[in-house]
């Protein structure tokens, strides 16, 4: 009696202690971290969080003043032809303008120029978009951490079958050391004329099931390595060196909440990027302003001018321009733009922002109703394998001791060698059955962790 009073306070202890974490082991976490790191959906999730935090720069960066430099060569000539009425110069009355006049023009052109521009007042959309794109970052690195939670539960739950696999080969071999042993106590008898070969063959059939079972199982185990070296690129000397104690996963059930579950944070966080998109839009019924300053140089050099013979004088003339600049030219100063009217094109966004946000809201709804029932389901099946362990543990034990006392029976000649066999087959199913069911218990913890969204907090370090 005092020895089952001192295996409860030892129990009640363990399970005090296992409630705050999950209990794993250091090889067991290098594993996890190995599969989060390689994991090719975490690393885009990556990858899309840095992406939109540069675009977020992009945007505040409008603030920033540009600098343009810009510069223009060009070089004319072109044939230039007059033909006006003709008229007569009184006294005198010589004719003018009697014939078409023709020009012939040239010469060389350059500005150049440095300007800096910069917004001084946007209408609050350049913050207003920047803050829309911080909190799309926000909530998509929540979903990151939801993709983490998935690969924990994978990667632990495949190491469980695994383990499934070794006990289960440990079982089988226990069984066919006893099954061995008990061919060559027949053998013996045989010749001894105190069995028949009827009771070797039964037993010899039993053994050929286990042989069937080892195969399948290596089959299974060939499975599962393959699937551990996806999860975390182990070898297969890496996957046998993690090692762990195979115990039922406790929760505290009286501080469950789905509040910080990674998919509620991350819808709200996409809820608040489109208020903010909203205010965005709005910012568009408000003007414009910014400033600009800058150099200019210009100049116009080399340029020719010849026109065709003039009657008075009955000769062409030869005009040139040696150079005309103007440098340099400084201008400082602001400017405004404000669209009034837009053709209902603002409103509609406007609108459209707001639909976006009622979308979300349901979303966010429907998804905390979803989650809550997902975690009463999942607390009821951990419950329900929790007990199921421990009816299991008993039938263990009774199977057990039913195998030695049949093992007696059959050495006395009390029962035939199909009692013993159905005994030792018995303890097999029941010892398979209570680990499956320990591994199904265990599931069963890590899911109802993931709806509450603590699962990497539960880990133990």
């Amino acid at each position: 009696m005092a020895k089952y009073s001192l295996l409860s306070i030892l129990l009640i202890f363990s399970i005090t202690n296992c409630y705050s974490q999950l209990e794993t082991s250091p090889t067991l976490n290098d594993a996890i971290y190995k599969a989060i790191e390689k994991n090719a959906a975490i690393k885009n999730k990556t990858i899309e969080i840095e992406k939109l935090n540069l675009q977020e720069k992009s945007v505040r960066n409008k603030y920033i003043p540009t600098v343009e430099a810009n510069a223009l060569y060009s070089y004319f000539g072109d044939n230039l032809t007059l033909d006006l009425p003709t008229a007569t110069i009184p006294i005198v009355n010589l004719p003018v303008l009697s014939d078409k006049a023709t020009y012939n023009n040239s010469g060389n052109f350059f500005i150049g120029s440095v300007m800096a521009k910069t917004v001084l007042f946007s209408g609050m959309q350049i913050p207003n978009g920047a803050n829309a794109i911080k909190q799309k970052a926000v909530g998509t690195a929540y979903l990151k951490d939801s993709e983490k939670d998935a690969i924990i539960k994978d990667v632990i739950n495949t190491f469980d079958q695994l383990k499934l696999i070794n006990e289960t080969e440990k079982l089988i071999n226990d069984s066919d050391k006893r099954l061995q042993n008990e061919t060559k106590r027949v053998t013996r008898a045989i010749e001894q004329g105190l069995a028949i070969p009827y009771d070797r063959d039964k037993i010899k059939l039993a053994l050929l099931e286990l042989e069937s079972k080892k195969i399948e199982i290596t089959g299974k185990r060939s499975l599962i390595y393959k699937k551990l070296q996806y999860l975390t690129g182990y070898s297969d000397t890496e996957i046998n060196s993690v090692d762990y104690d195979l115990n039922p996963y406790l929760i505290d059930e009286s501080n469950l909440s789905t509040e910080n579950k990674q998919e509620i944070k991350a819808l709200e966080s996409f809820k608040l990027a489109n208020e903010y998109l909203l205010k965005k839009e709005k910012g568009t019924y408000l003007p414009t302003v910014g400033a600009f300053g800058g150099i200019v140089y210009s100049s116009l050099f080399n340029v020719n001018g010849t026109t065709s013979t003039i009657p008075v004088i009955n000769q062409s003339l030869n005009l040139g321009l040696n150079e005309f600049s103007l440098s340099p030219l400084w201008m400082v100063g602001a400017a405004m733009k404000w669209e009034i009217f837009a053709s209902f094109e603002r409103e509609h966004k406007v609108h459209e922002a707001k639909l976006n946000i009622e979308q979300i809201q349901n979303q966010i709804d429907d998804t905390k109703q979803k989650l809550q029932l997902l975690l009463e389901n999942n607390l009821v099946n951990y419950t329900v394998l929790l007990k199921k362990i421990e009816i299991a543990s008993q039938q263990e034990k009774v199977a057990s001791n039913n195998l030695n006392l049949a093992s007696k029976q059959y050495k006395e000649g009390l029962i035939n060698v199909s009692g013993l066999l159905e005994a030792e087959n018995d303890l097999f199913k029941v010892s398979v059955s209570k680990l499956n069911t320990l591994i199904e218990e265990r599931l069963a913890t890590i899911e109802t962790i993931i709806a509450t969204g603590e699962l990497s907090n539960k880990l133990s370090k």
